[in-house]
């Protein structure tokens, strides 16, 4: 009988997977499992059962099939033609027989075993030559920037303030300017309706003698239809969110909008078809009048300030679009020998992943194969690229240059570095300030109080007010409840919170929540780990003096061949330092390393060591006076010193520190003009963390520090009355940066740290503190403006459309010029937000 992967005889029992007639006596093929032992056609049968074998051991063997992997079928010729391919392995399968099937795509797929199957349905596209696509998204999670708490799946309106809501993740594609083009269109409609009511009901007064009266009934009508449609159609989005907010009692800027339009049009409507029902008190010139131009400019010019706003909201978003577009739409994945582009959203962990010359990287991972330079300007702001090679880290959106990458992904989706800075800008925008308490205390009032105010001048007008006063009265009350404008409050903190925190991605500092950009700008003592914050992070080769015979080049060859088979980050930096100097390392045999003291090997028939002043005592090595005194000048310096003895006597020392970072000592310096307090801590020794303050002229340290002792630290100046900033890169940081008001991790340093910290600063410069606490000031004054404009707008505006100017001027303020004003005052927060966009860090 013909196998499907070796010939067998057609007697004895069956192979579990292929249902095959297998002789046990005769199979080299077999297996233990459950207390038993199965036997099997061919050696791929066994590796496939013992991959998964509860899918295959049973009582019941499977029925006799075609090739379980490969090869013909084993059954007779005239039923080849009722049979079907396995799409996963290609062997033929009888469809009536078959005990593994699945749907797809409208169609019943049928396989050999369990296994294909399982393959098949975890991606149906890998077999059936589609491209794979990823999961259907199952809705949205959208939520409203003025309150965060308020979410949904897809999009609306919020039920409090009545704003659109904005997705809760961001995503590149997520807005392609249709709302706008939506809005355009329908304000394009709105002013094209409003026009000739406007000039049917001015045009009398601009012409100075009223409509001929065999007109007035026809264009009187013709008014009202096309008003009714601009305030039902056009007014339709303002009266819904109105309504909504109603119910969970939140009244907004919508309220006060459909309170004031559904009331003039309302009444238009009852004056025009029942006058009769009006006293005299609401008659002018002998006729009720109407007020359906004022409700259809009100409609429209509230609809050019949505337009306006949203204009301006989607420029906020401009920073989080150019972040998102750093991401590849697809990645090349390699898989069964072959390579195929597959969308980024279908990347797993483990996939190999080709990146060719010129492509960006599309997902976090670890270079497997390959070598090249890597442009890692996204992350660190530098322009010279860094050279990759195998066994190096690869970072999502960073730009592979000259040669080709294989990389195996280790963060996907929402895990990569580049999503988390998205999410933390995201999360930025949608968080609310402190200050936001104040304009969220004015809104739970406002609109009753508003709403008072329009009564009470109604009731002044009424009773007060020229004839006729009842109209008079409607148009006062009409234009307060418009021209209140609660929006403008609550745009005031969130739309800067949004500027701000797109400003600072571009200036490479990352804000967690509004909090922390509101209390950063009262910071005045900035707490500073040393290691990795104000130093580099690594210690690096910095002296080799010669003592003896030996010359400076002879001494650093010997050092490094004694330390180039050691993982200790000092001989890392000396076997670095000398490969960078090219100098040709030989090689050390009978390698020792003594514990505390240092290492010996003999090198070029010698025997060498190199240690501390210990390991010369053991060795009985003389340490010369001029070589004490300048080890000591060198440890001063905070450097760490290592003597080298050749053949038992000293030759010479080796000097590696961790270097103080470029950029700090002139970013320590701006900190302190402006006022800022500093303080080091570290748990490095005090020589050395001296050493270092000397050389920043850091007055305060605190050396030999826990993780514990920091945090006490920093809550010692706290309830000093200090308010602290910190700044820290690693886990032993996380406690500190967690007690300060202000945490700031180092992009460079840990996961933990940035989990810990309120602000990152993405480059892990210094400087970075300085360009953060500008933008925390500018933040925080262009808030203080903004609410200062809303306070101002709704202190002068509400009086005004009360009528308070009328006894002294005789001016009444038109409903219309104040729906004109109430749209202006949000579009005038937004742009003033706008402003921090171009903000000098």
């Amino acid at each position: 009988m013909s196998g499907c992967c070796h010939t067998t005889t057609a007697t004895g029992e069956r192979d579990p997977v292929c249902g095959m007639a297998v002789d046990p006596a005769s199979t080299p093929h077999h297996a233990e499992y459950a207390g038993r032992t199965y036997h099997f056609c061919g050696a791929r049968c066994r590796e496939r059962f013992l991959a998964a074998p509860d899918a295959f051991a049973g009582d019941t063997p499977a029925p006799p099939a075609a090739a379980c992997c490969h090869g013909a079928a084993a059954v007779p010729a005239d039923q080849h033609a009722h049979r079907v391919k396995d799409p996963v392995c290609g062997m033929d399968v009888d469809p009536h027989t078959a005990r593994h099937r699945a749907e797809h795509a409208g169609r019943t797929w049928y396989f050999c075993s369990a296994r294909c199957r399982e393959r098949f349905v975890e991606s149906p596209g890998r077999f059936l030559g589609e491209q794979p696509t990823p999961p259907a998204d199952p809705g949205a999670i959208y939520t409203c920037p003025m309150h965060p708490e308020v979410r949904q799946v897809g999009p609306g309106d919020c039920p409090k303030c009545g704003m659109a809501l904005e997705p809760l993740a961001p995503r590149a594609d997520a807005d392609d300017g249709g709302e706008v083009r939506a809005l355009a269109r329908r304000f394009g409609g709105l002013v094209a309706l409003t026009l000739p009511v406007l000039v049917l009901a001015m045009g009398p007064h601009l012409v100075g003698h009223p409509w001929p009266m065999r007109w007035a009934g026809l264009l009187g009508w013709i008014e009202a239809m096309l008003a009714s449609v601009v305030v039902l159609w056009g007014g339709a989005p303002f009266f819904r969110r109105g309504w909504r907010s109603l119910r969970p009692w939140s009244p907004n800027m919508y309220t006060l909008i459909a309170l004031g339009t559904g009331v003039a049009w309302l009444y238009s409507v009852v004056a025009l078809l029942a006058p009769g029902l009006f006293p005299a008190g609401f008659r002018m010139h002998g006729r009720v009048g109407v007020y359906f131009e004022s409700a259809a400019v009100i409609v429209t010019l509230v609809s050019l300030g949505d337009l306006l706003e949203l204009r301006a909201r989607r420029r906020t978003g401009e920073a989080l679009k150019a972040l998102l577009g750093l991401a590849p739409k697809t990645a090349r994945r390699l898989e069964h020998g072959h390579e195929h582009d597959v969308p980024l959203e279908a990347v797993q962990v483990g996939d190999l992943l080709r990146v060719r010359p010129g492509e960006k990287v599309p997902v976090d991972g670890i270079a497997t194969e390959g070598e090249s330079h890597v442009d890692e300007s996204m992350l660190t702001g530098e322009p010279m690229p860094v050279a990759k090679a195998a066994g190096d880290r690869l970072t999502a959106g960073t730009v592979n240059q000259d040669g080709t990458l294989v990389l195996r992904a280790e963060k996907v989706g929402g895990e990569t570095m580049l999503a988390q800075i998205v999410a933390l800008v995201a999360q930025a925008q949608r968080s609310r300030a402190p200050l936001q308490r104040v304009a969220d205390r004015v809104a739970a009032w406002f609109v009753p109080a508003v709403v008072a105010v329009a009564v009470l001048a109604f009731a002044a007008w009424a009773a007060l007010g020229p004839q006729p006063r009842l109209a008079h009265a409607l148009i006062a009350a009409v234009s307060v409840l418009i021209i209140a404008c609660p929006c403008a409050l609550g745009l005031a903190t969130p739309i800067s919170i949004m500027v701000a925190s797109g400003r600072g991605a571009q200036a490479g500092v990352l804000f967690r929540d509004a909090a922390a950009i509101e209390a950063l700008h009262g910071v005045d003592t900035l707490v500073v780990d040393k290691t990795g914050t104000l130093t580099e992070g690594r210690p690096v080769l910095t002296d080799v003096l010669a003592f003896g015979d030996l010359p400076r080049a002879q001494l650093l060859t010997l050092a490094a061949a004694l330390e180039q088979a050691s993982e200790h980050p000092l001989a890392r930096a000396i076997v670095a330092g000398a490969s960078a100097q090219g100098v040709a390392i030989p090689a050390a045999t009978g390698f020792r390393s003594l514990t505390g003291r240092g290492v010996r090997a003999q090198v070029d028939g010698r025997e060498v060591a190199l240690g501390n002043a210990r390991l010369l005592d053991e060795l009985n090595v003389a340490l010369a006076e001029p070589a004490a005194r300048q080890a000591e000048r060198l440890r001063s310096d905070g450097a760490t010193v290592m003597f080298l003895a050749a053949d038992g006597v000293l030759a010479g020392l080796i000097a590696v520190a961790d270097r103080i970072k470029a950029d700090t000592p002139a970013a320590l310096d701006r900190l302190r003009d402006e006022g800022l307090r500093i303080v080091m801590l570290t748990g490095d020794n005090a020589t050395t963390a001296q050493a270092v303050a000397r050389q920043l002229g850091i007055d305060q340290v605190h050396a030999d520090v826990s993780p514990a002792d920091k945090a006490a630290v920093v809550e010692r100046l706290k309830r000093q009355g200090r308010r602290v900033a910190m700044a820290g890169d690693g886990i032993n940081d996380a406690p500190a940066l967690a007690a300060a008001d202000v945490g700031m991790a180092m992009g460079s340093g840990t996961d933990v740290a940035m989990e810990s910290a309120q602000v990152t600063l993405v480059r892990g410069e210094l400087s970075a503190i300085g360009r953060a606490r500008a933008l925390s000031q500018a933040t925080v004054r262009n808030i203080r403006q903004n609410l200062f404009f809303a306070f101002v707008y709704n202190a002068v505006g509400v009086p005004l459309a009360a009528g308070v100017l009328y006894p002294v001027f005789g001016v009444v303020l038109s409903p219309m010029v104040a729906a004109l004003a109430m749209s202006l005052s949000s579009v005038s927060v937004v742009t003033n937000a706008l402003r921090l966009r171009s903000t000098r860090l």
